[in-house]
């Protein structure tokens, strides 16, 4: 199978990646090998991207709410991307109880980046189970983020369960997977 879907993240530390590979894995269960087709920004031309119908975004949030290198070094060149006719689902990382004030900024930041360049935003998930205090990754109603928040920091075995439910209704969204 041709890969329908392409996942492109940014990782310093490893997590990111790890649970992009995570995704990968679990939709390649679903769809079939060679499903996904991962891209680290740091070594793949961001340009890729509009080579997608379906893309996943994985970025985690450093620090004080702020980009993590590789999509920082990247993040103009996203305003060339024309993505109107890409669905897209973003996942991030942060740590909910040494920056709650900023938990899961840079997820929000890439999705309005992203609906701003014409993609249609999918996997929105409920903002229960987290504890922080503020985040530019909630929806206008506050009630969900805009991706998938995963805080491996405090929240590691939350994650896997997370990531297998949020693929299952990012295929669905995508229309890839039906409810049956």
């Amino acid at each position: 199978m041709t890969a329908t879907i392409g996942l492109f993240y940014g990782s310093s530390t490893c997590y990111t990646e790890m649970a992009g590979e995570k995704i990968r894995d679990v939709i390649d269960g679903i769809l079939g090998n060679g499903s996904v087709r991962l891209h680290n920004i740091a070594s793949d031309p961001i340009e890729t991207m509009t080579d997608f119908s379906y893309l996943i975004l994985g970025i985690p949030t450093w620090d004080y709410g702020e980009l993590q290198e590789d999509w920082e070094s990247h993040w103009e060149s996203l305003d060339d991307l024309d993505l109107t006719q890409t669905q897209v689902a973003i996942y991030g990382l942060g740590d909910q109880i040494g920056y709650p004030e900023w938990f899961q900024d840079a997820l929000g930041y890439l999705w309005v980046k992203v609906v701003n360049q014409g993609a249609r935003s999918v996997g929105a998930w409920p903002n229960q189970g987290y504890s922080f205090e503020q985040s530019r990754a909630l929806t206008e109603d506050g009630r969900y983020f805009v991706g998938l928040p995963l805080d491996d920091e405090n929240q590691l075995d939350l994650s896997e369960d997370y990531i297998n439910r949020w693929c299952h209704q990012i295929l669905r969204e995508f229309g890839l997977l039906s409810d049956g």
